[in-house]
């Protein structure tokens, strides 16, 4: 048997382009490496902040997240993701610019959820910052026309501290769960018709069992999504 070289590290299975940020990432987290039952590694983009990625869109972060994965190639990983969904605004380029799948964000999956759904029903959004989510952030993960309701973390004071801003490093976890249940719980209350939903920020995984518990819907997020590319990608199993 021949082992085909020509990459630095062997077995892993998926890269992850890490933007600069010091909260706590708990369990279900992307960049929380033992939530994988496969090997997970990291290449932090230094100054690339959420900050600058949601609020600023800094257009200098491109060349970085293309360096990154194109790293990441050469390291040996069979598929690359980030740590933001708001990356969902260079999917298409960074796919370009590598030749193993690229899946930049967790809502990727809206047009697959959509359509696994009733036609009467719409996919519920939960991202970091719905006022920063724009148009183009949408199309560039393929996100046309799908029926769904966005909304958004950023009203949620610890959230807002902590993930948003960078004031601090701490996280109540009780806390933080209050806030996002608060804000589904409020999109359901007021769109019944939600028959999905999809977390865009991989901050919010964690919390993914216990919103599927509590509200009876499917919930599909960053690690859901990583865990099925991870097993086509490196399919071990018929």
């Amino acid at each position: 048997m021949i082992l085909k070289g020509g990459i630095n590290i062997c077995g892993v299975t998926v890269g992850v382009i890490s933007l600069e940020s010091y909260f706590p990432k708990p369990e279900g987290h992307i960049k929380h490496p033992a939530s994988f039952d496969f090997p997970v590694i990291y290449k932090t983009v230094q100054g690339a902040t959420i900050e600058r990625l949601i609020r600023d869109r800094d257009p200098a972060l491109l060349a970085p997240f293309i360096e990154a994965a194109k790293e990441l190639e050469r390291e040996g990983v069979k598929a690359i993701t980030g740590s933001c969904g708001f990356l969902a605004l260079h999917q298409k380029a960074i796919a370009e610019a590598v030749d193993i799948p690229v899946f930049m964000s967790s809502l990727i999956q809206v047009p697959l959820v959509s359509r696994m759904i009733k036609p009467s029903q719409k996919v519920g959004v939960v991202v970091a910052n719905s006022e920063a989510l724009t148009d183009a952030h949408l199309s560039g993960v393929g996100i046309q026309d799908e029926p769904m309701v966005i909304a958004g973390m950023q009203d949620q004071p610890q959230f807002a501290e902590v993930i948003l801003r960078g004031d601090s490093n701490d996280l109540d976890m009780d806390k933080f769960e209050t806030e996002l249940t608060t804000v589904v719980e409020k999109m359901l209350d007021e769109n019944p018709e939600v028959g999905a939903i999809v977390l865009e920020c991989t901050d919010l995984s964690h919390f993914a069992p216990a919103l599927h518990r509590k509200f009876g819907l499917p919930v599909f997020d960053l690690s859901s999504l990583t865990r099925m590319v991870a097993s086509a990608a490196d399919r071990q199993i018929s």
